[in-house]
């Protein structure tokens, strides 16, 4: 990402956030698979929505806008009021107690009701696990994480 991007995408973030009336400040950190922004609002919940349903539309609408700008699609991960690391280290625990569990009863597991970005958290951490491994199954809202025995 080079200065001319770094400026344009601030000026979408800012623009984007005015028209939603969300007071606050933001950092972008720029990452090899896209960008990080830290905002900091008193209207976190508001980010965040139910089971981050509002946060999760924010970051494609804000991707795309982005895209539409600088002429190259560019993942957006948006950090509000500690939402994703609280979600990251539930997540950790959610991936460690489901392996301890398909170990033991010698079959598989579904984990339902977790969003795209939730899902590829945990096939990440399991995908170099000898013991289990872990696919998607379903279409849209029906998509499953299976987690199996090896």
């Amino acid at each position: 990402m080079d200065k001319k991007e770094e400026k344009i995408i601030d000026k979408v973030i800012s623009e984007l956030l005015g028209m939603l009336g969300i007071d606050g400040t933001f950092e972008v950190i720029g990452k090899e698979e896209g960008i990080d922004v830290v905002l900091d609002t008193k209207d976190s919940g508001l980010v965040i929505g139910y089971h981050g349903d509002t946060l999760e539309s924010l970051q494609l609408i804000l991707s795309l806008c982005i895209a539409k700008k600088v002429g190259r699609f560019i993942r957006v991960s948006i950090e509000v009021g500690e939402y994703k690391k609280k979600r990251m280290d539930w997540l950790r625990n959610l991936a460690l107690t489901t392996k301890e569990k398909v170990v033991s009863q010698k079959q598989e597991i579904v984990l339902p009701e977790l969003k795209s970005w939730e899902r590829r958290v945990i096939h990440l951490m399991l995908q170099d696990d000898k013991e289990v491994s872990s696919e998607s199954q379903g279409e849209g809202r029906e998509r499953v994480l299976v987690i199996s025995p090896k």
